[in-house]
């Protein structure tokens, strides 16, 4: 069992940055730094959607085209712990940001996740 638990959201100018953090905990929590993890998001009315992921050792970054250029994510094996940095964010950023890992050590998808973090919100004012 792999507890995620997020930190991080809040309430942002559009324009402004914001950083969210993911830290595992449980019996397995090693095991997450062999896997693939990752960020998803899901706004009021939508379906949930990926955001950004990256492999096990931290390459294979790949981020949804909203966010490319404007967000960053990054992991700290030794910690079990995950980030996304988000810069010039806008309004439709607005969400609730959900930490990921996969059941592999490659790359993540909402199909292949292993656990799921409780969310945290971001809103981003105009």
């Amino acid at each position: 069992q792999v507890q995620l638990v997020e930190s991080g959201g809040g309430l942002v100018q559009a324009g402004g940055s914001l950083r969210l953090s993911c830290a595992a905990s449980g019996r397995n929590a090693r095991t997450v730094s062999n896997n693939a993890m990752g960020w998803f998001r899901q706004a009021p009315g939508k379906e949930r959607e990926f955001v950004a992921g990256l492999d096990w050792r931290g390459g294979n970054q790949r981020y949804a085209d909203s966010v490319k250029d404007r967000f960053t994510i990054s992991r700290d094996r030794t910690r079990n712990t995950i980030a996304l940095q988000m810069t010039n964010l806008e309004p439709e950023d607005t969400a609730i940001y959900y930490c990921a890992v996969g059941r592999s050590s490659g790359a993540i998808g909402q199909s292949t996740v292993q656990s799921w973090g409780q969310g945290t919100q971001v809103t981003v004012s105009s």
